[in-house]
Parts: C-alpha cells; structure tokens; sequence
C-alpha cells in the first residue's frame, strides 16, 4: 500500500466548475478531498462563494468540529447569531452545534478551505506527532 495519494484539483478561480451534489444540496465551487485523497482521519473541502453568494440556510454537525481557512476575498461568517468579518488569512473554528452560515461579499469572490474532524479527538497539538527520518533529502 502507498503511503501517499494526490489529487489535482485546478485553481481557484476554476473551482466554480466543479458541482457537489448531496440529496437536495447541489452547488457549483465545493470540492471535497476525503474520497480523492482516500482520508481516513478528516474532512477537507475546497470551496469558492461567487461575490454575493452564501448559503441560505443554517447547519450544525453532530460530530464534527469545522475549521474555516480563508485564502482570498473577503466576506462574512454566522454562527449562533455572532457575525465574523472574513478576509485572507482568517480562520475560523466552530464546535459542532453551533448554527453556522458563511457568505461571500458583494465585491469578490470567497475562497476557503474547510476541514472537518471529530470533535475532541486531538491527541497532539503542533510538530509532536513527527519523528526525524535518517538519510538526505535528495530532489530529481
């Protein structure tokens, strides 16, 4: 078994191209990564909100916390009536049942990285996890 996969996903500014699909939920710029990259610890999605464009509706989880990771735009986040101002670089993570919305801003578009893992099971935080391979690092 190989202990890597990868996936090529395009740019940004093409993930609007790319449909998910789920029961009633249909929406164009949402890639998610778990099936692609074969995960089997989280969640991750690629998404781009057209400038004006968020989701007209509330969700919660019931066992995944959510991690909201801005690479550019500009735009605004809703969970549990608390609104967020969101611009590159910004980061967002909410509990599980928080009620949450996000939406992109009139004037460019929103693009984002969400990752999804079960709440509260993080062992380690930070670099403590990874241990020091012998031999040098040699690039074809």
């Amino acid at each position: 078994m190989s202990n890597v996969v990868s996936y090529e996903a395009g740019p940004w500014s093409a993930l609007a191209d790319h449909v998910f699909q789920s029961g009633p939920l249909k929406r164009a710029g949402k890639v998610f990564l778990s099936g692609p990259l074969q995960s089997t610890g989280a969640e991750i999605s690629l998404n781009r909100l057209e400038p004006g464009e968020g989701y007209p509706f509330f969700h919660h989880h019931e066992k995944h916390e959510e991690i909201f990771i801005v690479v550019s735009g500009s735009g605004d986040f809703l969970v549990d009536g608390q609104q967020i101002p969101l611009r590159e670089g910004s980061a967002v993570r909410v509990a599980p049942a928080g009620a949450r919305s996000i939406r992109a801003s009139a004037h460019e578009a929103l693009c984002y990285l969400c990752v999804q893992a079960v709440d509260g099971t993080l062992t380690q935080r930070t670099v403590t996890d990874g241990r020091h391979v012998e031999g040098p690092v040699v690039w074809k």
